[in-house]
């Protein structure tokens, strides 16, 4: 496409890591059908996430603090200059277009939906089922009517689903401003499908949020490539926190050049120039191979390693909320 931004392609988008490479079909195959099995037979145990008890009354009456409360998986609230953001919500009990099968959420969100307070912004960072929810983003246009920030692609799926107003597209590196909070659509490595057929016709996104002297970084789903978050950092960091997923990363086959490692998650944040480590994407669906309370204990371990002060890096409980 002779013009177009590199990561474009006649009939969608593809990563900018020249090694990027989606895994072979039967890798693909053999994964899935143990996640089938696995969701429709419940055969691995929930793990014990810790929770709060949030009934969103402090939420509902803060104007002004920069808070960050995690609801679950990667969906999170964040405060910031009296504008209210939820990032890839997800309150439904499955990550699926099916009632009976597909990823069971493994808890209850931290935070019920009735309790939220006025959402004026959701950011969307990609189309799979555990980070777009149909249900959901129906439920918080009808109670809410936020305006939904997407990458591109995704303004025609709002569209079929009945949400024709207040979706705005964004490519890489294009920002929005609303209430003073700026929005910044950026690179990650991922990929897209909502069905077989249609994968990588829709774009994939991290979102930057910065505004009354905070900067947060909301990673979405990601593999590491260095250089790109090289870039970012440069070009809109340093960042007070970065929301990095921890978990879904074992069989490497399958996982490695899609999403992060605990390890790799802590990497992926110092090379942005995050202060503070959030991390999120763990303990609501099972979604990886990996023991599913594996993820936070080996962050904390990598965390030591690293250098990395415990007040810096969040292992957030269920509906905890902290200032920014």
């Amino acid at each position: 496409m002779p013009g177009a931004p590199p990561h474009h392609r006649e009939q969608g988008f593809a990563n900018l890591n020249p090694d990027y490479r989606r895994p072979g079909f039967w890798t693909v195959q053999r994964f899935r059908f143990w996640r089938v099995v696995n969701s429709v037979f419940g055969l691995r145990p929930a793990p014990d996430v810790p929770r709060v008890d949030n009934d969103g009354r402090a939420l509902r009456d803060n104007a002004t603090e920069p808070t960050l409360t995690w609801v679950g998986h990667a969906t999170l609230l964040l405060q910031l200059g009296g504008v209210n953001v939820l990032t890839d919500p997800h309150w439904s009990g499955r990550a699926s277009p099916l009632s009976w099968a597909g990823p069971r959420r493994l808890a209850p969100p931290g935070l019920r939906f009735e309790d939220l307070p006025p959402i004026h912004v959701v950011v969307i960072s990609h189309d799979h089922y555990d980070h777009l929810d149909r249900a959901t983003v129906r439920r918080l246009a009808a109670a809410h009517r936020p305006l939904f920030l997407v990458p591109l692609g995704l303004k025609a799926w709002f569209a079929s689903i009945g949400i024709t107003e207040r979706v705005e597209e964004l490519d890489w590196w294009q920002a929005r401003v609303v209430g003073g909070v700026t929005f910044t659509c950026t690179p990650v490595q991922h990929w897209s499908a909502r069905a077989p057929w249609e994968e990588n016709r829709r774009l994939w996104s991290g979102w930057a949020i910065a505004g009354a002297g905070r900067r947060a970084f909301f990673g979405g789903d990601t593999g590491y490539w260095a250089p790109l978050f090289r870039e970012l950092g440069a070009r809109l960091g340093p960042f007070d926190i970065a929301a990095v997923a921890i978990s879904s990363y074992e069989p490497p086959a399958m996982m490695a050049l899609t999403h992060t490692t605990p390890e790799e998650a802590l990497a992926l944040a110092r090379t942005v120039r995050a202060r503070t480590f959030v991390a999120v994407h763990w303990g609501t669906f099972d979604l990886g191979d990996e023991p599913l309370d594996e993820p936070p204990r080996r962050l904390a371990v990598a965390a030591v390693r690293l250098g990395w002060a415990p007040e810096h890096v969040w292992i957030l409980k269920l509906g905890e909320t902290r200032r920014w």
